[in-house]
């Protein structure tokens, strides 16, 4: 029996040295690779995949506790996903967004019924970077303004607004391409700008600076505030009780629009359709991609109140894609939202966050001194790693690279040589394994885990 078939539909097995060679030989030589110094890296080839787990050509097998870039919602190769492409493209495989269709009404339909309340339309675009710089044009052309206030902790996609509203590292090489954009702090009690106490405090105070950040920008100006509801590639960062609805009730003050970037955990990653749903706020725009259609075939999307959505009633929206609503990528999205119903996909999630995950990392953080905090919702958490659990110094400094990366590069050796694929950004651990994960597999994810935790434990006091 084969273990995996090729590009020409042969059947192959582990450990073929020919096959895995063509392949790393085409990947060195003409592909380019995101966020990566080409001669640095060395792309681990993947053969197959398979529910929560992948494996490479020696027949390695991995479980996927990162959801490959927190999208695989449904996990790989999903029966119901690849059904309904493969339908999709027999009878209709494509067709231009300027006419209707079935599958894109459809689509559009359910997304709009499981959105807020006052949710009219959706703009559908190829993915979560054009979903924000969509969202952007469409606050821009509604207000009359300009401006765009984001946080710092932020990743809202690599195009050039989306890059501009950023707020870390990888922005800072791509200069300022939207000189519209303004920073600002969010709430992180951990390490509060605002020197908080305690949850009460940081929502408080950091509506406070917002409000003065808005006010020394000048209210006129602003377009628009971004923010990803939970923090995603960033830390996880939760949002505290309250600050969510102050956002809203400043943006209703001074006549802004309020942007939820929902690409990361959108579509049940945090047991609720869309996050902010967990968070009493209402949107004005809402952008998603990612779990939509868990990546299967590339898709993203503004989801746009009736107030904005008439706007453009009467004068044209000046914007589109070739590719706005792919055929086969709604069909994916069609058929998530069936598999979400009859799998009890959400409420899965948040029977497995709160009754497996949340206790769990509560013993990790009174078993190992390097977990200086955890946080999250439903199957979305984050192990901040420190050296000294008093002052709170980071387990590596804030965009380590080389042997200053060291120790997480260490804990990530030893999660990989046990068989789990981790989700690792600066100095934290992040978990976000597939929604379909068994309890089992959740489990023994974790159990890696807390091994490879020793290895950051070592570096404790050093």
């Amino acid at each position: 029996m084969s273990d995996f078939i090729d590009l020409n539909g042969a059947e192959r097995s582990f450990g073929d040295t020919d096959a895995q060679r063509e392949v790393r030989e085409n990947d060195r030589q003409y592909v380019f690779h995101s966020w990566s110094a080409q001669s640095a890296i060395d792309p681990l080839p993947v053969a197959k995949g398979e529910g929560v787990r992948f494996w490479d050509y020696d027949g390695t097998e991995y479980l996927d506790f990162s959801s490959q870039l927190v999208n695989l919602n449904l996990g790989h190769q999903h029966p119901g996903l690849v059904r309904a492409i493969q339908e999709q493209a027999g009878r209709l495989a494509t067709i231009q967004p300027a006419v209707a269709n079935d599958v894109r009404g459809e689509l559009a339909k359910r997304i709009v019924e499981h959105s807020f309340e006052g949710a009219r339309s959706v703009f559908f675009t190829n993915g979560g970077a054009d979903a924000n710089e969509y969202a952007v044009r469409m606050a821009r052309h509604h207000t009359g303004r300009q401006k765009v206030l984001a946080r710092y902790r932020s990743y809202h996609g690599s195009t050039s607004t989306a890059i501009t509203l950023t707020g870390e590292p990888r922005r800072w090489a791509n200069g300022v391409l939207d000189p519209a954009v303004v920073h600002f702090y969010g709430p992180y009690q951990y390490r509060s700008a605002f020197y908080a106490e305690t949850p009460e405090q940081e929502t408080e105070r950091a509506l406070a600076h917002l409000e003065q950040t808005i006010q020394l920008e000048g209210p006129n100006t602003i377009a628009a505030i971004i923010l990803e509801t939970v923090t995603g590639t960033n830390g996880v960062l939760v949002p505290p009780p309250g600050y969510l609805p102050g956002v809203r009730a400043l943006c209703d003050k001074h006549g802004i629009v309020l942007i939820l970037d929902e690409v990361m955990v959108g579509f049940g990653r945090t047991g609720e359709w869309f996050a902010y749903q967990g968070f009493d706020v209402r949107p004005d725009l809402v952008t998603f991609a990612k779990g939509v259609n868990s990546g299967y075939v590339p898709l993203g999307g503004v989801v746009i109140s009736e107030e904005i959505h008439e706007t453009f009633a009467d004068r044209a929206f000046p914007g589109g894609l070739t590719y706005s609503g792919h055929p086969l990528a709604c069909a994916s999205g069609v058929a998530t939202f069936d598999i979400f119903e009859e799998e009890r996909i959400l409420e899965r999630v948040r029977d497995l966050g709160s009754r497996v995950v949340e206790p769990r990392l509560r013993e990790f953080a009174e078993k190992h001194p390097s977990v200086g905090e955890f946080r999250g919702r439903g199957l979305f958490w984050s192990l901040e790693l420190v050296r000294d659990p008093e002052t709170r110094e980071p387990l590596v400094p804030f965009n380590a690279a080389g042997e200053a990366a060291a120790p997480m590069n260490a804990v990530v050796a030893a999660c990989k040589q046990a068989g789990l694929w981790p989700f690792v950004h600066f100095n934290r651990l992040q978990i976000a394994p597939p929604l379909i994960i068994s309890e089992e597999d959740l489990v023994a994810g974790l159990d890696i885990i807390d091994a490879a935790l020793d290895v950051a434990d070592g570096y404790v006091g050093a």
